[in-house]
Parts: C-alpha cells; structure tokens; sequence
C-alpha cells in the first residue's frame, strides 16, 4: 500500500486521506493483535497450574474502532463451585467480554454516541464510514439492548440495596423537587397490524435552580430515569436512585409535580406537597373548552386563586352548551375538565403558597416554579423514539430509554467503561511501543528508510504464523 502511494503521480487528496487512514487502521489492528496475545501469554505462565489446565488456543474477533481484530487466546479446563467441568478464557476475563461482548470501549462509545441521536440503520451507516470498523444496523441495535440490560440491573441491584441498608446516599438535602410524565409510544405489533401504544414513564429529581445571575434556568443535581416497567417497579428504581445520592432521612419535604396520574400520586406519603402540572392544565382547558373567551375566563380564575368560581363557571357553561346533538360534545367534554380539575383541586394550589415553612434554597441555588418534565420529555426522550414512524418492542423501547437518560444525567461513559474496560499489563505493550520506537530512530548519515530497516531487525509481529495482516505488513514496507 505505501509503495503504491508513494509511487502514484498524482490522487485527490480525499482519496491520499482514506488510503493513509485504512493503512493506519491495519497497523493499529495488527498492534493490537500482538499486545492481546502477548499478555495472553503472560498470563498462561503466571496462572494456577494446579487449577487450570491448558487445553490449546481459539481464535476469536473484536471489534474494534480501527476495524475487527483477530486473535488467539488460551483455554484453560477447570472446576466450577459444583465441582463441574469448566472452561476459562483467562484473557476474556481480564478484558471483561463476559459482560457487554467483544466491543471495544471506545467503540462502544461512538456507536452508543451515535445511536442515541439517530436510527440504528443511519448509526450503522455513520459508524461504517467514519471508522474502521464496519457494523450493520442489526449490530448496533444488540449493542443497546446489552447496555439497556445492564443499566436496568444496577438500577435493580440499588433496589436491592435500599431495602437491605436504607441506601449509600451520603448527601443531605432540605427540600427535594420531582416530576413525572408519561412518553406514549408507537408499539411493534405482530405482522403489518397496529399494537396499542404503551406509556414510557418518566421522571425527574432536581434540588432547585442554579442561580448563575441570569437565566437561572439550569436545574441543579438533576437526574432523570426512565423506562417501561411496571409503576410499583418503577417507582423502587426512582427511590432507589434517590437514596443512593442522598440521606433520605434528611429531606424534610418533598415537592412532586404531574398531570395527577394515579401511578404518580399513589406511591408517596400524604406530607407530599402535590401541585398539579401547569402545563396539562393548561392543555386540557384549550381541549375540553370550545370557546376561546370561557378558556381565557377560567385561566384568570385559575391564576387568581378563586377555584371555587372557577368550578362554578365550567359548571355554568357546560349548561349553557348543552344540547340534544348526539355529535356535539362541548358539553360533555367540559364536565370531563371539571371533573379532572376537580380530582386534583389540592394541586390546583402553587407549591410554594400550600406551606409557609419551606427551608432557604441552599447557597448557589433558588426555587422557581416548577414544570420542567415535558421539556425533559422533549430533549430526552420524544426527539429520538416519537419522531417519524418509529415503533418499538416494550424491552427495545425500555433499554433505549436507559441509554438516553444515562447520556442526560452525563453517565454514559462511565457507564460504559464500567461495563467494558478490562486492564491489560503493560509489559506488552511497552515492549510493542519500543520495537516502533526503534524503528523511527533515523540513520546517522541520514539515508535509508528506518521502516523498511526495521524488518531487518527482530520484530514479535513478524515472528508469528503469517496472517493477512501480516503479510499486508510485509507487503506494505516492500520495495
């Protein structure tokens, strides 16, 4: 490849690019290759003999963001705690393939990156032409669904935790905001038919507003979950994450916003401060209200605090629009508000005038008005799994969502590296590190080609069975 390079007259620079960069995606892959085998080997001659016999080497792939890398590693025979025969990839362990396959981080990353913003056929095309590694959009769906399944079992193991020990929270906190919401999805349905919609849940904690002197619109400690579980499931994982930032027992109120849903309100405790979300008010009145004066009349009743007027007027026009068309629902659809209104009349009341003791905001922070989950919904949720024609299996669905508010909360990297990020001994890699090292060091007199002299020179790539790559090596430096 580089002699071609080299030797042709004249390319586009586009075209000089993509050559020199599958060029250094080979060689990155064939470094990679040595150091894997290279500490395979290392721990083969440190191992328990006595617990782990060597019974050859299997080749295997990983996928890589130069392109897939393939290698061999051992196979040890051993007994499990059943005192049954076992086999142990000690290699596989240490780079922790056992738990999310044979990605690499940082490729796990770009495609996790990608895919959270854009279809898995469109990821798969963009991870496909700006990197090494080619991945199909059936490739990239498996790889969310592995890292939903393992989000959703640390939000488990919290479970776990909480009811053992009360949770880990160190945090203390006065006066804790949360909100909820429903995303509706379009569901897959079996065949060409059309499955019923499901509600995605959603929830978010916040402290308050910071309080940067202008805006102060970016909420503070927020955190988002989400998911398609059941409500009492769901609510032990909202719980459950609470308590493992904060000292539940230090919080003395709790102020909890929605549109008055019975999965909402149920869970908590009666001292709950419930305001009902202005934003749904606001949509039902506008849908359930034909005319524009009666909406305007009972938002200045709203606003001004008189709900018992405010109900007798929806009363009073629902009257006056009564009639005997079967098709004319303007009646009935204002009974409908009056009656949702009438369900959450203690949260018809503003949060901040149901008490009189709310603590001080804490220093850096200040207390608004609250509606911010559809927004939340917007940005997090509704713009990657609502838009076109989209639809979704109850468990595809749930594990996007675990991706997306991991990415929100600035989790998804650590995330991921806890999910995939193995440790591997430096001695191989150094030793790799220095043959090429070596190999930059120029002549004295200034002649020659330090990387065709390398050749020349004892190289551990060169040593093994010749493989493609190696043979592309060899045929690369040729002249």
């Amino acid at each position: 490849m580089m002699k071609t390079i080299v030797t042709e007259n004249m390319m586009p620079f586009k075209e000089l690019e993509k050559k020199i960069y599958d060029y250094v995606c080979e060689m990155g892959r064939m470094m990679i290759q040595t150091i894997l085998e290279s500490y395979d080997k290392q721990l083969q001659e440190t191992r328990n003999k006595k617990q782990l016999r060597c019974k050859g080497t299997r080749q295997t792939t990983i996928k890589t963001i130069m392109g897939e890398v393939e290698y061999s590693r051992n196979v040890y025979e051993t007994r499990d705690e059943a005192d049954r025969k076992a086999w142990v990839y000690l290699l596989d362990q240490e780079m922790q393939m056992d738990k999310i396959g044979f990605f690499s981080t940082n490729l796990v990353e770009k495609i996790a990156s990608v895919v959270t913003d854009n279809s898995y056929q469109t990821t798969a095309e963009i991870i496909s032409n700006t990197s090494g590694q080619s991945i199909s959009h059936g490739g990239a769906w498996h790889l969310v669904q592995k890292l939903g399944e393992r989000i959703s079992e640390e939000e488990t193991a919290r479970v776990k935790e909480m009811d053992a020990t009360g949770g880990s929270g160190k945090k203390e906190l006065k006066l804790l905001f949360e909100e909820m919401d429903g995303v509706w999805l379009k569901m897959q349905g079996k065949g060409h038919k059309k499955a019923p919609k499901q509600e995605m849940k959603v929830a978010t904690m916040y402290e308050g507003w910071e309080n940067d002197g202008r805006s102060c619109s970016k909420l503070a400690g927020k955190i988002l979950i989400a998911g398609m579980e059941k409500s009492e499931e769901f609510h032990a994982k909202r719980e459950a994450r609470i308590r493992s930032i904060y000292n539940a027992d230090e919080i003395e109120i709790r102020v909890l916003n929605g549109d008055g849903g019975s999965w909402i309100k149920d869970p908590y405790e009666p001292e709950t401060v419930f305001q009902l979300d202005r934003f749904h008010i606001q949509q039902s009145i506008k849908q359930k209200i034909a005319s524009p004066e009666a909406q305007k009349e009972i938002n200045r009743l709203l606003e001004d605090g008189s709900y018992d007027e405010m109900f007798e007027y929806i009363s009073i026009y629902a009257d006056s629009v009564e009639n005997d068309d079967e098709k004319d629902t303007n009646s009935k659809k204002a009974r409908e508000l009056y009656e949702y209104l009438n369900n959450n009349k203690e949260g018809l009341v503003p949060w901040q005038k149901q008490r009189n003791d709310y603590p001080e905001a804490p220093v850096g922070m200040v207390y608004k008005n609250m509606g911010v989950q559809e927004n939340q919904n917007c940005t997090t949720i509704t713009l990657r799994m609502k838009d076109g024609r989209r639809r979704w299996s109850k468990s595809g669905a749930n594990n996007m969502a675990k991706l997306l508010t991991c990415r929100e909360n600035k989790e998804l990297v650590d995330t991921i590296e806890r999910y995939t990020d193995g440790s591997l001994m430096a001695e191989p890699i150094e030793e790799v590190l220095r043959t090429l090292s070596a190999a930059k060091a120029p002549k004295k007199d200034g002649k020659g080609n330090p990387y065709i002299d390398l050749l020349s020179h004892h190289m551990p790539i060169l040593d093994a069975l010749q493989t493609n790559a190696r043979k592309i090596f060899r045929k690369a430096f040729a002249v």
